[in-house]
């Protein structure tokens, strides 16, 4: 697995499914984050067991993403054609439902390799070749500022993601970085040592 943290976003253009249902042979990630941010969120397969509740979970948090700028976009090594037969199989038989972004196919995997996310199977709960449980938060200029990658078993927290564009949001509009456990309309930190001592004077025993 590679390190893309600080680095540009690998670029793709493959079929998918946009929110609004519709079936398109080249969705092109940067034409669509250009100027904005994003997360880009790789699962293992269609009709699986943790994939769906984190894909719904997801999508009703998408009136926040969408008030913070941000584009989501799911990725598999599935078809387009299997992302919108999942999309069409209710929630009560194992579907996701109609959820409100994009579903990109990753059938060749080249995706998958260039985040380095591609599991090679050996002791991880992943078989080999599907795509980890991995999340890529990406700023404005494209550049990644945030990747997590869980084990096949835990389903990640999407509320997580949310904090995390906050604080990146937060750094850039105020200069101050996020301390740990940070949340909107906490207290930053000066990147000083007055700034540090001046924080943890306040907040340490609360940390």
């Amino acid at each position: 697995m590679s390190i893309l943290v600080g680095k540009k976003a690998p670029d793709f253009t493959v079929p998918a499914v946009l929110a609004d249902g519709q079936i398109v042979d080249s969705f092109s990630l940067s034409e669509t984050i250009k100027g904005k941010y994003a997360i880009v969120f790789f699962y293992p397969l269609d009709f699986t067991f943790v994939c769906p509740s984190e894909i719904i979970a997801m999508s009703h948090r998408m009136d926040k993403f969408r008030e913070m700028g941000v584009e989501v976009i799911g990725v598999s090594i599935d078809s387009h054609f299997t992302h919108n037969a999942w999309r069409n199989t209710p929630v009560e038989q194992g579907g996701i439902g109609a959820v409100e972004y994009t579903l990109a196919a990753d059938m060749d995997h080249a995706i998958a390799k260039a985040y380095g996310i591609e599991s090679e199977g050996g002791d991880s709960y992943y078989p080999a070749g599907v795509a980890m449980r991995a999340s890529f938060v990406i700023d404005q200029k494209g550049i990644v500022r945030s990747q997590v990658v869980n084990d096949e078993p835990i389903g990640r927290n999407m509320d997580e993601l949310v904090r995390v564009v906050d604080a990146l949001q937060f750094f850039e509009e105020n200069g101050q970085v996020c301390p740990a456990g940070w949340n909107k309309g906490d207290k930053g930190m000066d990147t000083s040592p007055e700034g540090v001592a001046s924080y943890l004077a306040e907040s340490a025993k609360s940390l």
